[in-house]
């Protein structure tokens, strides 16, 4: 068995796969576009916000892989939009399609037979690029999951 295959192929199936959640794409179809900037009770962002901040994050980590002189944002500001923006519909799908392009650099860097997924980011020694991906990976799966019960909140309403 060729164990570095089977860690990429399983890197790869956490990021864009569904495994033990729905993937990224199930998710996001079909989502309400009506109710993109909507408030549920008790939460403090719109669907719209949580996507953006899902791109946002996915960006920043990517770009920290990438670029020794990327300059993180400040956290938590520059992580989320501002509460005071509403969405347009072509914002949303800007959103999605921005936050697939980031998601396809990740896969590709995991593809890539070059990359050395364990060595240390020579910019970031505690960091690797494998623990990268992963952060990716738990990152959009927990939030992927509350844009999923917004979702089901709205076809219920």
């Amino acid at each position: 068995m060729d164990t570095e295959k089977v860690i990429r192929k399983e890197l790869l199936a956490v990021l864009k796969d569904h495994n033990a959640h729905l993937s990224v794409e199930q998710g996001l179809a079909e989502f309400p576009l009506e109710h993109i900037n909507t408030h549920v009770p008790h939460i403090d962002y719109t669907p719209w916000q949580l996507l953006e901040h899902m791109r946002l994050a996915q960006w920043d980590i990517i770009e920290f892989i990438r670029n020794p002189d990327h300059v993180s944002p400040k956290w938590p500001q520059g992580y989320w939009p501002s509460k005071e923006v509403e969405a347009t519909q072509e914002m949303w799908e800007r959103a999605v399609k921005n936050f697939f392009t980031d998601l396809r650099s990740a896969e590709e860097m995991v593809k890539n037979p070059e990359t050395d997924l364990y060595a240390p980011l020579p910019h970031a020694p505690k960091y690797t690029i494998f623990r990268e991906i992963l952060l990716i990976a738990d990152h959009n799966a927990y939030h992927l999951g509350q844009l999923v019960l917004l979702k089901k909140y709205w076809k219920k309403q």
